[in-house]
């Protein structure tokens, strides 16, 4: 959608920029005219749809403050989500002097003589049955909200009022609440003309604010524009459920053309990714056979050891996140965690002498990593234990490395353990998650992850071990 670069803003906008008063009088003309419409608003990434949202609130609270009327506005959380969104309200009646006649009642209502917002939870055991909106229904990060949830709960509060309904965000998957509600308004808007659905990506932001065009190049530059973060935060372009991890082209960037290391050499700076496999399987042998995928299948979980060469960019460059060059692979498969100690141990603490060792302590592996921390020293090793959240960081790391040409493998040597490692990133899945989270994995039919985590690993050992440098921000455009 294109915003009017010459539209004029009332009173109610003078901190509104054109895009966000094409959308806000639209929904302002709902609320007034008791319309009853339903619109979306998708706003790239710290481009203001917070603003605009404060905005409409104070200027119906100002409206309305000699009636008993409210207004709900709902976040995947009450707290920091919906805590931001009060404190901002109450920050904007503040500036506008109408401190003297609001208040702040029962921690999550906002209330200007006897108008208010309330702000709630949508998350999956919030209690919010009882309420009514009778000013205007808002959806805070709507691509968040379980759509049952806003259904059941939530859609009525609109019901007896007719009220108007927002939801804000940002795209993610294609089923979403926000991107489900999106596509419906754009039906009706094929329909009968009225615009329900106002979408503003980076690019229209930036020509209003250089500073933020600065930034998001820079995340471009960092992430790459096929990363999932910077394709729906600020392309807002919805990614679908799953399917690979790597493209074609993503897998050609990540062939370097560098020879195979089996020692270090003098003056190179080395780290590690480390995933542990399950657990021992006493007495069993690595599958040293044919390469096809029969054979990779079957193979047992293993320990796979990656260690890759390190440099650092200039200062002063765009991106600062280091460049790696993997040059040697070590895989134990079978092998006691007890045996395997004092090898891991000898070949990072005497051999490569690594800066940094990122390495899973989930489950079993909490008590390799334990005992490698205290062999090699707490500043050396990071133990990562995974979850949702810090599985999902890993993958985002590793996309966002690839992207960047920042991760290279040593050249194809036919070695087992080459063709292990290309095997499972061919084979590479990703599932995105609603709360922006993913997972990345090979299905069990294709074989293992082991070689695919230890190269995630890696990724996070070469950012810790990064020296710090300040980065810009883009704190508040508004």
């Amino acid at each position: 959608m294109k915003a009017d670069a010459n539209a004029r803003p009332g009173p109610w906008a003078q901190r509104l920029r054109p895009y966000q008063i094409e959308a806000g009088r639209a929904i302002l003309d709902s609320v007034l005219r008791r319309r009853g419409l339903s619109f979306s608003v998708e706003i790239a990434r710290q481009g203001g749809k917070n603003e605009l949202s404060v905005q409409l609130e104070v200027l119906l609270l100002t409206l309305h403050l000699s009636q008993d009327v409210d207004g709900v506005k709902c976040a995947p959380t009450f707290d920091p989500q919906a805590r931001i969104s009060l404190r901002r309200l109450w920050s904007r009646l503040v500036e506008a002097g109408l401190s003297s006649i609001a208040a702040v009642e029962a921690g999550h209502v906002v209330r200007v003589g006897r108008a208010r917002t309330l702000f709630m939870s949508a998350g999956p055991d919030a209690n919010v049955v009882g309420h009514s909106a009778q000013l205007l229904l808002e959806v805070d990060e709507a691509q968040d909200v379980d759509e049952e949830k806003f259904d059941r709960e939530f859609r009525p509060m609109a019901a007896t009022t007719n009220a108007t309904t927002v939801f804000y965000g940002t795209a993610w998957s294609e089923t979403t609440l926000l991107e489900r509600a999106k596509q419906r308004h754009l039906e009706l808007e094929r329909r009968d003309g009225i615009q329900r659905h106002f979408e503003y990506d980076w690019e229209t932001v930036a020509r209003y604010n250089p500073a933020y065009r600065r930034y998001v190049e820079s995340e471009r530059e960092r992430l790459g524009e096929q990363h999932p973060l910077f394709l729906t935060q600020y392309c807002l372009k919805p990614i679908g459920g799953g399917g690979r991890l790597f493209t074609p082209g993503q897998l050609a960037q990540l062939q370097g053309s560098h020879p195979r290391q089996r020692a270090p050499r003098k003056g190179e700076t080395y780290v590690a990714g480390l995933d542990l496999a399950g657990g021992a399987i006493d007495g069993a042998e690595a599958d040293a056979g044919g390469f096809d995928r029969a054979s990779l299948t079957k193979q047992r979980d293993a320990t796979v050891l990656t260690i890759a060469r390190v440099s650092y960019p200039e200062r002063g460059a765009l991106v600062q996140e280091p460049r790696l060059e993997v040059v040697e692979h070590y895989a134990w498969t079978g092998e006691p965690h007890d045996s395997l100690l004092s090898r891991l141990a000898d070949l990072l603490r005497e051999v490569w002498r690594v800066r940094r060792l990122a390495v899973d302590a989930t489950g079993l592996g909490e008590t390799i990593a334990r005992l490698l921390t205290t062999a090699l020293g707490s500043h050396i090793v990071r133990p990562l234990r995974f979850s949702a959240e810090s599985k999902s960081r890993l993958g985002y790391g590793l996309l966002a490395a690839t992207n960047g040409g920042r991760i290279k493998l040593y050249a194809g040597d036919g070695s087992l353990e080459h063709r292990h490692c290309m095997h499972e990133l061919e084979r590479a899945r990703a599932a995105y998650r609603a709360n922006r989270t993913m997972n990345f994995f090979v299905d069990q039919s294709d074989g293992h992850d082991d070689y695919l985590v230890s190269l995630a690993l890696l990724v996070e050992a070469g950012a810790d071990a990064a020296p710090r440098a300040a980065r810009g921000r883009v704190r508040d455009l508004f």
